[in-house]
């Protein structure tokens, strides 16, 4: 038999030719790949030394601008200058193809909208805010002698208004940003970012309002009277404290005066009926106590109905119809005294940012027995910050600082019975209205009242959380869950019955033990949120009414020294807002936001310590 040759004959040429081409395509394919990566890798690199310039260079920003506003200009002209250069390398075309690639994507979206949004609050907020104010001089709007030049307020207000509206845009954008596929380090910056940049947004706003509204507040068209309420956070109410001393400040053309100053314990002697006839919602939850007590006032937590109810209360006691009422509390006073530099009392003490709130909520209780010398040290106090600043000590970018903290907290708030100023300051953190929940966030009110007649608030610490049960809908018309939970704890000694003074403790005088806190807490639900349950260690509560749409719930808690006590309260969402605040009362800590925030799954808490 013969043998068989086998033999592999020739591709045909078309086959070679075409397999020729396809090894070309994916090598090309490859080697753009390898571009592609090395271009965005490369910009990427650039723009994060820019990023980090700004990250560096913005406390030398922060410093220049409290000591020397007309320097800062050149220091945020080159951080400008930085965020323009980052904006640019993350937003040609080659990036915005790479940000639709899978996981990576999202991380480049994220950076590349860090660094449009810096470039938005640097380049069309900040450095037209400061060149301008360079034309006029910040110095301008310090008070002289007692007077403000309300000139440099108008010059400011047009690029104020300019700024915020910037800011906020780059807020917005910020805030857009999908956390969720973050990796961690990226994540976090952007959490962060998010949080400055929000700041900063609520700073600017506040100062264009203040620019617009504050010529006409300080009398540049005639006289006016404003009653100034100064809160005492050691016996809560909702806004913050009792009212325990009533100014009356009086501006004119610029030149700010003190007129008048009364506690609030003599504005209420002689009061047997409400001053006004309180709605039955406000009588379910609060009876007519803030209509028949100034302390009260700020029990009602929507500054919005308690500024004309001060107007009334005040006009009824001493004859004085006032333009507008302001209420602030010792925590402002000592970020006054962070600019002015401390202050001499009456009695010879010092007063500074450091020991301000406790000497004004705790110390002076042991320093003076009789509540009428702790009204005239209170006073007294008080009218020495106000005349360190109307002599217009310290700089005028860290009283603005100051008072946009303040602000910020819902420390300072203000109402006009002018309409047409009452609707520059609606929106505003200085309004003092209820919470509102939209389409994207749920809003709770957390608001704090002392049942005892004492001064134990200032021992008291909440401890407020906010947690979502699940960051998606679950299909049942959007149902979830968000929970808010609050823990107080009583801080005072153990044997504080018998070692703080006795007005603090009240003494039993309202048939509560000495040294024991007596919490009431009305908490104010989410528009449109369906209760699913509210409860304490002793069981289920129900709502106690409503107000202004919203339900109201209310627990009650008396605490012992070292005790603590806590509550839930959980509602149901049939809506896709991911994100939820509680506002919760001012207290005496200086150093947490009143306002508590939460996202998805992730849980927002504030321990007030």
């Amino acid at each position: 038999m013969k043998g068989v040759s086998v033999s592999s004959s020739p591709l045909p040429p078309a086959m070679l030719v075409a397999g020729r081409i396809v090894a070309w395509i994916v090598g090309a394919f490859i080697v753009l790949l390898v571009v592609f990566a090395t271009w965005v890798g490369i910009r990427g690199w650039m723009a994060y030394q820019h990023l980090s310039r700004i990250e560096a260079g913005i406390s030398e920003a922060s410093s220049a601008l409290a000591s020397d506003p007309g320097a800062a200009g050149a220091t945020l002209a080159r951080l400008a200058s930085d965020a323009s250069a980052a904006h640019d390398l993350t937003s040609d075309p080659i990036w915005h193809l790479a940000e639709g690639s899978p996981w990576v994507g999202p991380q480049l979206q994220a950076f590349a909208a860090v660094a449009s949004a810096g470039d938005a609050l640097l380049s069309d907020a900040l450095l037209p805010l400061v060149t301008a104010a360079q034309d006029t001089s910040f110095d301008a709007l310090k008070p002289v002698d007692g007077r403000i030049d309300t000139t440099g307020l108008a010059v400011l207000a047009q690029p104020a208004q300019s700024a915020a509206a910037a800011a906020a845009a780059a807020a917005e954008e910020l805030e857009g940003v999908n956390r969720t596929p973050l990796v961690g380090v990226l994540g976090r910056a952007v959490e962060k970012s998010t949080g400055v940049f929000e700041q900063a947004a609520n700073s600017l706003d506040a100062l264009s309002r203040a620019t617009r509204l504050l010529p006409d507040v300080l009398g540049q068209n005639g006289e006016r009277d404003y009653l100034v309420l100064v809160q005492n956070n050691a016996e809560w109410r909702s806004l913050g404290g009792i009212a325990g001393t009533a100014i009356l400040l009086k501006t004119d053309r610029g030149a700010i005066s003190l007129a008048n100053t009364e506690s609030g314990t003599s504005l209420s002697n002689g009061i047997k009926n409400p001053v006004v006839d309180l709605p039955a919602d406000v009588q379910n939850i609060y009876e007519t106590r803030p209509a028949r007590f100034f302390q009260n006032l700020t029990q009602i937590p929507d500054f919005t109905f308690d500024g004309p109810l001060a107007r009334e209360m005040y006009k009824q006691r001493t004859g004085v119809e006032v333009d507008g009422v302001i209420a602030l509390d010792p925590v402002v006073l000592s970020y006054l005294l962070r600019a002015t530099g401390p202050v001499a009392l009456p009695d010879g003490e010092t007063l500074s940012a450091d020991n301000a709130v406790t000497t004004l909520l705790s110390s002076v209780y042991e320093r003076y027995t009789e509540p009428a010398a702790q009204d005239a040290f209170f006073a007294g106090a008080t009218g020495a910050v106000f005349h360190a600043f109307l002599e217009g000590r310290g700089s005028t970018v860290s009283l603005l600082t100051s008072l946009a903290t303040a602000a910020d907290q819902r420390r300072v708030l203000m109402w006009s019975a002018d309409p047409e100023e009452q609707a520059l300051l609606e929106g505003s953190s200085v309004a003092g209205e209820l919470p509102a929940t939209d389409g994207d966030t749920a809003r709770f009110g957390v608001y704090l009242n002392d049942g005892g007649g004492s001064k134990m608030s200032y021992y008291v610490k909440p401890d407020v959380s906010l947690v979502w049960d699940q960051c998606e809908p679950d299909g049942r018309n959007g149902q979830r869950q968000l929970t808010l939970r609050v823990n107080f704890t009583n801080t005072a000694p153990a044997d504080a019955a018998t070692s703080l003074p006795k007005y603090v403790t009240a003494n039993g005088a309202f048939g509560t033990a000495p040294g024991t806190a007596t919490v009431v807490s009305n908490v104010y639900l989410p528009e449109g949120y369906e209760l699913v349950s509210g409860s304490t260690a002793a069981g289920t509560v129900s709502p106690t009414g409503s107000f202004e749409g919203r339900q109201v719930l209310t627990f009650g808690f008396q605490l012992l020294p070292q005790a603590s006590a806590d509550f839930t309260v959980t509602v149901r969402a049939t809506t896709t807002a991911s994100k939820a605040e509680a506002l919760v009362t001012p207290t005496a800590d200086a150093e947490v936001d009143p306002t508590v925030k939460a996202a998805c799954e992730t849980s927002g808490a504030a321990t007030l310590q």
